[in-house]
C-alpha cells in the first residue's frame, strides 16, 4: 500500500516524535516481518495483554487463537490494540543514558470481528503461508473439528502508528572518543532443523522448512 497513515489523538506520537514514519508501506512491512503480536484489551475492568501468531492480510491484521481463549471470546467487536515490535541492534553510546535500541515498531487501534465460513478459511491460509510458506501444500486441510477449535479475527487498518529508530549512537561531543561505540545488530536466524522422534530415517526435509532456512540464515558478525 501507498500514501500516509491518517494521524489522530491516538495515533500521533509524542515522545521523539521525529521517528514517526506515516508512510503506509512502513506500516505494511513491519507487520510483514512479524509471527507474534501482543494484543491488549480490557477484561473484568483489568488490562490484559497477549501474544497470538499474526499475519497481514492486505489492509486488515489477522489473529489466530483458539475459541478456547477468553481473551479472544471478549476482543470480538470489542476495542483493542495490538503492538508489534522489531528489535534490529542495540546501540552502545559512551554513556548508558544515551545508549539504546535500534528498532520497528507498530501500534493498531481496532475494533477486532471473528471471521467464519470461506473467510476464516481463506485467512487460516494466509495466516499457514505467512508462518510457514509453502507448507499448505505438503499436509492436509484442517478438518471440520480443527476448524471449529480455530478462531480467526481481523483487525482493521485503519488506524495505526509505526515508530522506527535506527542510525549510530548519538554521543555528546564532550565524551572521550577513546571509548568504543556503536551497534550490534540483532536478528532472528533458524538453526539446523531437528526431526521429530517418529520420522522415519530417509523422510526428506521438505521444502517449506528449507525456505525459512535460506530466509533466516545467520549472518558472520564483523568485528
Amino acid at each position: 500500500m501507498s500514501g500516509d497513515l491518517p494521524l489522530d489523538e491516538g495515533t500521533r506520537i509524542r515522545r521523539e516524535a521525529q521517528r514517526q514514519v506515516l508512510d503506509r508501506g512502513a506500516l505494511d512491512a513491519v507487520l510483514d516481518a512479524a509471527v507474534v503480536a501482543h494484543v491488549g484489551v480490557v477484561r473484568d475492568g483489568a488490562p490484559l495483554v497477549l501474544p497470538f501468531a499474526c499475519a497481514r492480510d492486505g489492509d486488515s491484521l489477522l489473529l489466530h487463537g483458539s475459541t478456547g481463549s477468553g481473551l479472544l471470546r471478549i476482543a470480538s467487536g470489542d476495542a483493542v490494540c495490538v503492538t508489534v515490535t522489531h528489535i534490529d541492534g542495540l546501540v552502545f553510546a559512551r554513556t548508558t543514558f544515551d545508549s539504546s535500541m535500534q528498532y520497528r515498531s507498530a501500534v493498531v487501534h481496532g475494533t477486532a470481528a471473528v471471521l467464519t465460513g470461506e473467510a476464516k478459511a481463506r485467512a487460516l491460509t494466509t495466516l499457514s503461508e505467512h508462518l510457514f510458506p509453502g507448507r499448505t501444500a505438503e499436509v492436509r486441510s484442517p478438518n471440520t473439528k480443527e476448524l471449529a477449535a480455530t478462531l480467526v479475527l481481523r483487525v482493521p487498518l485503519e488506524r495505526a502508528s509505526v515508530k522506527i529508530a535506527d542510525g549510530p549512537p548519538e554521543d555528546s561531543e564532550d565524551e572521550p572518543r577513546s571509548v568504543w561505540a556503536g551497534v550490534v545488530p540483532l536478528t532472528v536466524v533458524a538453526g539446523e532443523p531437528v526431526p521429530a522422534s517418529d520420522v522415519p530415517d530417509g523422510v526428506a526435509v521438505p521444502e517449506s522448512v528449507r525456505r525459512v532456512l535460506r530466509a533466516r540464515q545467520p549472518r558472520e558478525p564483523e568485528l
